[in-house]
């Protein structure tokens, strides 16, 4: 393969950028610009022009572990490892029933790997307890969306339309740092002349960037969205043709936002009154406009409400299924869209069925040849799931996640998965999770493998291998392949991407997500396909994909969009007297995730090498702080070290801490895991903690 040019797309976030790999006679791997990608044209940010790096033997794992009887992780080969999982496997489940077994999966899968996974557990193990790290990215957006327009695709339209809109609300993102190569979108769009509205406690790398930075105090983007939209209603701004033609529920909502007046809304949010109509005025005078979220609004005990009230406010104002004009979310694992459309969520089945639809069971089963009534219910969400190891449930598997760094109130996450009868992890390198394993599976990462992905677009992508993994090291399909034959499955479990894709094609048939009319083919000649994707008629032509959604009608029996009424109330867990300040966290520019790739990268490292604690210059000086100090923050779950790190861009009653790293210094160590009621988001976002100069 050396010297041959293999496009592709990148292993890390929804973007899914271009790229071009090309294998060099010394064993590394070039990565080259694909200027013909319309998503990142050519663009990469660090992470992905180092990804390369991972591939590396040096950085990775290259042979199976298991745990010995002194209790050491030593190499050993396939059958030994395949043979321990499987037996351990099985014997939970003979001794203590299928739902004592676990599956846990990432939104960095493929789409191939997901719907595997999902019909592994519920098939071969015939368990309900299956959820994904996925969860943790966009679940509110996707709850609200789900209700609002009967259909969730995190970005209803293609980015190349940012730029052509007249105004965006940017809300609880940083894509100058989680998604650099998008930052372009939102400058062109100003250099046309539309203005850009950046919601953020802090004053980031994005937020430099806007026309107008509110900065609310954690946990009030609800009552932000509420203001505005009575200040929509006050000033005579909602489009009453709109409302009366294509959404329902409008008298409800409008009340619940009267509710919320500017005055009080500025005691909530910090967030003046002038700012607030400056907002409003931005956003209703051009004739286009759009709100996009990320995991600042989402990642909140209240997130699914906060969405709806965003969502609201593009419904009233008549911006939501018209030209350029909508409500998206900024997804963030790489197949966040894919991962949780295929069957690896704990309440959905391939195509974005429902598992409690009757005629999705139906569907479904008729595809994987079982009886429908032997597909279990519902499980767990991630978190809960999380929260039941080493008590319901006593074995796990585990494949393309970490959370004992990812988790919120890791530590506690970290004891319940120490706490288990036998855990499996499948990963491209020996994470913090993975250490604690009985047994370690190598497994091929992006470059080494074909299989496809869905972009934050709902673009359906090809990422193709081009290079050959190391030995040692096989793919995912063939662990589920070889587990699944060992318990007494023989077929089903095809090793060859294609193989699957072309199952989960005619399982997703007819659901939300239809990938039916898109193929490897299809997909090898262009530059992806937007679902959903319907096959044709045995004479028709093959459907174009589907860039724009909701242009006609929404997603819903009648085809109107559903306003949300919901009211502020506070966060889960408020500041008080013993922890006086709060927390959020995120991500920085150089890593990515829970850091278990993006560290093993010197570059990388050299840029981020470590976790600190901002804070504002007001609140360093009532602690006697000076830059680089090692502060501790302590919640009531834990306590985190790192250096400060002082800056006016933070709000004075607000830190912020990185999330990538573990040890003292794991942000996850203080998150608060109160949960959202519909969508089952940890409130990651916001939590009570107490700061001082670690001694």
């Amino acid at each position: 393969m050396q010297n041959t040019v293999t496009p592709t797309h990148c292993p890390y976030c929804a973007l899914q950028c271009g790229m071009n790999l090309t294998p060099a006679a010394d064993g590394t791997v070039e990565v080259g610009e694909r200027a013909d990608f319309p998503v990142n044209r050519g663009a990469l940010c660090g992470k992905g022009r180092t990804a390369p790096q991972v591939l590396a033997s040096g950085a990775r794992l290259t042979s199976p572990l298991v745990r010995s009887d002194g209790g050491e992780l030593v190499p050993a080969g396939w059958d030994e490892a395949l043979d321990r999982i499987a037996g351990g496997l099985a014997r939970t489940r003979a001794e203590r029933g299928a739902d004592a077994v676990g599956v846990f999966g990432g939104g960095g899968l493929t789409n191939e790997k997901a719907y595997a996974l999902g019909k592994f557990a519920r098939v071969v193990l015939g368990t309900s307890q299956i959820d994904y790290n996925g969860r943790f990215c966009m679940s509110s957006a996707a709850a609200a969306g789900t209700k609002a327009f009967g259909l969730d695709r995190g970005l209803p339209f293609p980015l190349e339309d940012i730029p052509r809109t007249g105004c965006v609300i940017l809300v609880g993102s940083n894509p100058a740092e989680t998604m650099p190569p998008s930052l372009r979108y939102f400058t062109e769009l100003r250099e046309n002349g539309g203005t850009l509205i950046v919601v953020d406690p802090r004053r980031t790398r994005t937020a430099e960037q806007a026309d107008l930075h509110l900065a609310p105090r954690p946990g009030t983007d609800l009552a932000l969205a509420l203001g505005m939209l009575h200040l929509v209603v006050a000033e005579g701004r909602v489009d009453e043709r709109y409302v009366e033609e294509r959404t329902a529920g409008w008298e409800e909502a409008r009340a619940a936002a009267m509710a919320h007046w500017p005055e009080y809304v500025e005691r909530i949010t910090g967030v003046s009154v002038p700012e607030l109509r400056e907002a409003v005025r931005l956003f209703c005078a051009p004739e286009a406009a759009m709100v996009l979220t990320a995991r600042g609004p989402e990642q909140q005990a209240k997130g699914t409400d906060t969405v709806g009230a965003w969502i609201n406010l593009c419904l009233a104002t008549g911006r939501a299924g018209r030209p350029l004009s909508g409500y998206g979310c900024l997804t963030g694992q790489g197949n966040g869209q894919g991962g949780r459309e295929h069957g690896q969520k704990a309440d959905q089945l391939p195509g974005y069925r429902r598992l409690t639809d009757p005629a999705a069971r139906l569907h479904v089963a008729g595809v994987w040849g079982v009886d429908p009534d032997s597909l279990p219910g519902p499980g767990r969400s991630a978190y809960e799931l999380l929260d039941a190891l080493g008590t319901d449930v006593r074995a796990l598997l585990l494949m393309g996640s970490n959370p004992v760094v990812s988790a919120p109130r890791a530590a506690h996450v970290e004891e319940r998965i120490r706490s288990l009868d036998f855990l499996a992890v499948c990963d491209v390198v020996f994470s913090e999770t993975a250490a604690l394993a009985d047994v370690v599976l190598p497994v091929t990462q992006w470059a080494e493998e074909t299989g496809t992905t869905t972009n934050l677009e709902g673009r359906v992508l090809l990422r193709r291998r081009a290079v050959t993994p190391p030995d040692g090291v096989r793919g995912d399909l063939e662990v589920l392949h070889g587990l699944a034959d060992r318990l007494g499955v023989e077929k089903g479990f095809p090793t060859e991407p294609e193989e699957v894709f072309e199952e989960l094609r005619r399982a997703s048939a007819g659901g939300p997500a239809d990938y039916s009319g898109i193929d490897y083919r299809r997909l090898g000649e262009g530059n992806g396909v937007f679902w959903p994707c319907p096959a044709p008629g045995s004479e028709g032509p093959p459907h174009p994909g589907t860039p724009r959604l909701f242009l006609d009608r929404f997603a819903t029996g009648d085809g109107r969009a559903r306003f949300a009424a919901v009211a502020h109330r506070p966060s889960a867990e408020e500041p008080d007297e013993a922890y006086p300040v709060l927390l959020t966290t995120g991500r920085v520019l150089a890593q990515y995730q829970s850091g278990a790739q993006t560290r093993r990268v010197a570059e990388l490292n050299a840029a981020a090498p470590g976790p600190f604690v901002e804070l504002h210059p007001r609140l360093a000086a009532r602690l006697g702080a000076a830059e680089g100090d090692p502060l501790a923050v302590v919640s009531r779950r834990g306590r985190a070290v790192a250096p400060a790190r002082i800056t006016t861009g933070i709000r004075p009653d607000t830190v912020f801490m990185p999330f990538h790293w573990p040890g003292e210094g794991r942000a996850n160590t203080l998150t608060n895991p109160a949960l959202d009621p519909t969508s089952r988001m940890p409130e990651f976002k916001v939590c009570a903690v107490r700061v001082e100069v670690a001694r």
